[in-house]
């Protein structure tokens, strides 16, 4: 054991020539201090003394012959081994690293005190000792340090870290025993890097949380030291073992450098608004480059541990391998499916691929997928049919699941009330054609059959609209200059039947004038003859491809994706790990800025799957930007609000969770709900602890940067809205974490774990429409065409099989639940548990969930709600907080992790 040369053992410049090799103003963790002319706290100032340096080996004696005044501790360092150190077992530098662990020289440990020296005013001097390995089992890893701390050094608030090794290692945490108050635990979860990578130490701070004002003394300047470093300078590229967290504009999906064609606009700044991202600092000379590596923060990263590697091989195959290799099996990009059997056959016979077991073990992480047929020389890409089919091959053909879709669907988000008639666009008609709907009361009114007139429909809040209209038109006529796709503006309108359920009354598909066209819109109507009903089902396609892009863009990607990762960014510069809301909202970060970059990577990217099978092609993300500019607003992204902002509840004192639906069959506005309280009681119960009363919340530093940089930074282009909620009180903390953790689980879970259900069948949702409607100015020979076989021009309208191939894949794969998926208040974090009224408050919050999981099976049993039961129907599902691993249709994570 070793005392370290001591925390402020140089603090005068004369003293260093006596250690030539010394670095100036360091402390024992090799962290910069601050020179004697910087700015420092007064009463650091007024105590700073010149210390009597002593020698390591009279410190040594002086512990070993003093133990009646000191108490011997031991810490127990866990580490998991690596997929990287068991493939480099063999290298050099993991037999230097043998060498070191059996030196007993693994992990460089240094305790820090809580207190300042009473006699001089500064922190204590560390307590050194180095950990040896002395057991693993598996993956598992334990080390060794004892330390002999003086009985006035006073409680271990944190502890320096040196990794000895020439490879990073995962630390799991550290236990500290021996102390008479019990064991001191350090919650790490964190790469810690090697010291021939960067010498400076990495600093873990005990499980035990303080508000910024009462941080003890002896940490204060460490938990100020920490942030800095967290923060960076904002200069130079990003290196793969660093923790910095910076933000950048969308500056690296295109790829002019490479070809012209790849150039996309940057997203965010005045022209296209946007929430920024984390920075990486590779260089753009146009487009930033993106060769290489997408640098992602090291704590933020998918865990490499054996057990947990699912997430981003599986991805990581499905981009680099599968979907490749799946493109250069189909000759012909365009080719669509010749006959409905055709799509089935994906299901039952599969595509033969070339052999690709020499390509690594990419089939192995790909079970659903990928089926080898041991007697044959080819493989076979074979989808499993989604419970959707299963139960009922014809769903997708039905009017009546295409409406309750909207109910209890892949996007609920979207399906708002009629407020106003006639429907009118808020476009400029002078660019886009004459703004009110082709849509005409005497159409509604025969559709609803006489029941009543337009006008009591609309007062008795009776019909609902999905309106894709005003996203969509600006964009017709630069997407229909792209090869294999079309597109329209559209409104969809929908009746509230006595039984709660939706009745699709009216599509209309609408074109700008263009080309020296004049605008061309159409009305198309359920119908009872074979030509408009198979208009109809055209019609329908268009409105489930706009449905598609509009869910994948701004529903799931814009809405929880991409808007989360400044919370994150501005978490992680801004408040402390000590911070009590830092260790609340930690789990619902997890792997969300990995998944992100992955997705940068291969799927929003310039020509990556989006564009490639997607209606908007190449304008995708930009139309995304224009929904965050249009649409998005912090205060609508609690789901209360959201329901509100809609027309789909209203506030209702008296009702449950305080809202009345408009529709009281809405299935995942119901189980949300359930959700949403429960959260919002686990974090009232959470945040009133900490904070007594308001004063605490408006004094809190910290707390007061993280949420100004969130909205002046993370949302530049909308800090100056009037709707950013303040943060004065205990109660608009509440709101405002609570509305961002439902966005991480419930809101992502709502969007993202159904995709394989109901779009793994393509037919049911789309992701493009190929041609335009036979209507639009045929010509003689496309009318006869459509006359003679209108399944052929459905089979043309709808994804080729290269982009159903591929979009089925993906969702396979973003709809699966890793092995190490954690789901919302499953698992209590360790900093939770060591507080008595927070572990009551989550074991409260836990027991909740799991009523609710009882309350949603009883529900889907109920044979009265027939928006989530009946024959065929796939019960909803999507928020039932827990699941098993794999496409289970249900789970609500912590987190965006896939």
């Amino acid at each position: 054991m070793l005392k370290s040369q001591g925390h402020h053992s140089q603090y005068t410049k004369n003293l260093l020539p006596t250690f030539p090799n010394h670095k100036p103003f360091l402390h024992g963790s090799d962290r910069a201090l601050l020179p004697f002319n910087s700015s420092l706290p007064p009463s650091f100032n007024k105590t700073r003394k010149v210390l009597k340096l002593r020698s390591v080996s009279s410190k040594i004696k002086a512990v070993a012959t003093t133990t009646e005044k000191s108490v011997r501790v031991k810490a127990i360092v866990n580490v998991k081994e690596t997929v990287g150190n068991v493939v480099t077992h063999l290298g050099l530098g993991r037999g230097i690293d043998d060498i070191q662990d059996l030196l007993g020289k693994s992990i460089l440990l240094e305790l820090v005190s809580k207190e300042l020296d009473p006699a001089t005013g500064l922190e204590k001097e560390t307590i050194q000792a180095y950990a040896h390995k002395v057991e693993q089992h598996g993956e598992d890893i334990k080390y060794e340090a004892e330390f002999e701390v003086p009985k006035e050094f006073g409680e271990v608030g944190a502890v320096f870290v040196e990794n000895e090794h020439h490879r990073e290692m995962y630390l799991g945490d550290i236990v500290i025993d021996g102390f008479p108050n019990g064991p001191v635990n350090i919650t790490c979860g964190s790469w810690v890097h090697s010291k021939y990578e960067d010498p400076q130490k990495r600093v873990f701070f005990a499980n035990k949380s303080y508000l910024p004002s009462e941080t003890p003394n002896g940490l204060k300047r460490i938990r100020e030291e920490e942030l800095m470093n967290l923060r960076g300078n904002g200069m130079g590229e990003r290196k793969r073992h660093e923790r910095i967290y910076d933000y950048d504009v969308y500056n690296d999906l295109g790829e002019p450098d490479k070809d012209l064609d790849l150039k996309r606009p940057v997203l965010g700044g005045q022209l296209f608004p946007y929430p920024r991202r984390c920075r990486t600092g590779r260089p753009h000379p146009m487009s930033e480059n993106r060769d290489g590596h997408f640098y992602v923060p090291r704590d933020e990263c998918f865990s490499e541990i054996k057990q947990l590697t699912f997430s981003a091989k599986t991805v990581y195959s499905l981009m680099h391998c599968l979907i490749p290799t799946v493109e250069n099996t189909i000759a012909d990009p365009d080719m669509g499916f010749p006959h409905m059997s055709a799509v089935d056959e994906l299901f039952s016979e599969g595509m033969n691929l070339p052999p690709l077991k020499t390509q690594g073990i990419w089939n192995t992480v790909l079970p659903r997928l990928f089926q080898a047929i041991s007697e044959g020389s080819e493989d076979v890409l074979r989808f499993e049919a989604p419970d959707t089919m299963a139960r009922d091959r014809f769903f997708w053909f039905r009017d009546e699941e295409f409406a309750r879709q909207t109910l209890a669907g892949l996007n609920p988000y979207s399906i708002r009330l009629v407020t106003e008639w006639p429907l009118k666009s808020n476009l400029d008609p002078r660019m886009y054609g004459p703004a009110e709907s082709a849509i005409t009361t005497e159409m509604i009114e025969q559709e609803i059959g006489g029941i009543m007139t337009v006008d009591q429909a609309i007062k008795q809040k009776k019909l609902f609209i999905l309106d894709y209209h005003d996203i969509y038109l600006p964009y017709v006529k630069k997407v229909r200059e792209l090869k294999g796709t079309t597109l329209y503006g559209s409104r969809t309108l929908f009746f509230l039947n006595s039984d709660e359920t939706l009745r699709p009354l009216a599509i209309e598909l609408t074109r700008p004038p263009m080309d020296g066209k004049p605008q061309w819109k159409e009305v198309y109507r359920p119908s009872w003859n074979s030509t408009a009903c198979w208009l109809w089902r055209l019609a329908k396609a268009h409105v489930l491809a706009h449905d598609a892009g509009y869910h994948q863009l701004v529903s799931h990607w814009l809405r929880t994706h991409c808007v989360t990762e400044p919370y994150i960014i501005a978490t992680n510069r801004q408040l402390s790990v000590m911070h009590p809301i830092y260790r609340l909202l930690h789990p619902h970060f997890r792997y969300t800025i990995e998944i992100n970059a992955l997705a940068r990577e291969s799927l929003i990217n310039a020509d990556g799957i989006i564009e490639k099978s997607f209606t908007p092609g190449k304008y995708s993300m930009e139309l995304c930007s224009v929904a965050y500019d249009l649409e998005w607003r912090f205060d609508h992204q609690a789901l209360p609000a959201d329901l509100i902002s809609r027309g789909m509840a209203e506030e209702d004192p008296n009702a449950p969770h305080g809202l009345r639906l408009t529709i009281n069959d809405y299935p995942f506005a119901n189980d949300g709900l359930l959700i949403w309280d429960a959260l919002k009681q686990w974090v009232s119960d959470y945040v009133n602890h900490y904070y007594p009363n308001a004063s605490a919340v408006e004094s809190d530093e910290e707390l007061q940067a993280w949420w100004t940089e969130i909205r002046t930074v993370g949302h530049a282009d909308k800090k100056d809205e009037p709707w950013w909620p303040n943060l004065r009180t205990q109660q608009d903390l509440i709101d405002i974490i609570t509305s961002i953790i439902w966005v991480t689980s419930g809101h992502h879970a709502a969007v993202n774990f159904g995709q394989y259900t109901y779009a793994g069948y393509f037919p049911n949702k789309p992701t493009i429409a190929r041609i335009p409607m036979p209507t639009e100015d045929p010509s003689k020979e496309e009318w006869e065409v459509f006359m003679r076989n209108p399944e052929a021009v459905l089979l043309r309208c709808f994804p080729s099989r290269m982009q159903a191939t591929t979009v089925m894949a993906v969702l396979d794969v973003l709809s699966n639940h890793s092995p190490d998926e954690e789901y919302l208040g499953e698992k209590m974090e360790s900093s939770w548990g060591e507080v008595p009224i927070i572990k009551a408050a989550f074991e409260k919050f836990n027991g909740k969930l799991k009523e609710i999981e009882g309350i949603i099976d009883e529900r889907n049993a109920n044979n009265t709600l027939q928006n989530r039961s009946g024959a065929g129907i796939v019960p909803y599902e999507l928020l039932k907080p827990f699941s098993e691993p794999g496409v289970t249709g249900k789970g609500v994570p912590y987190s965006i992790s896939i």
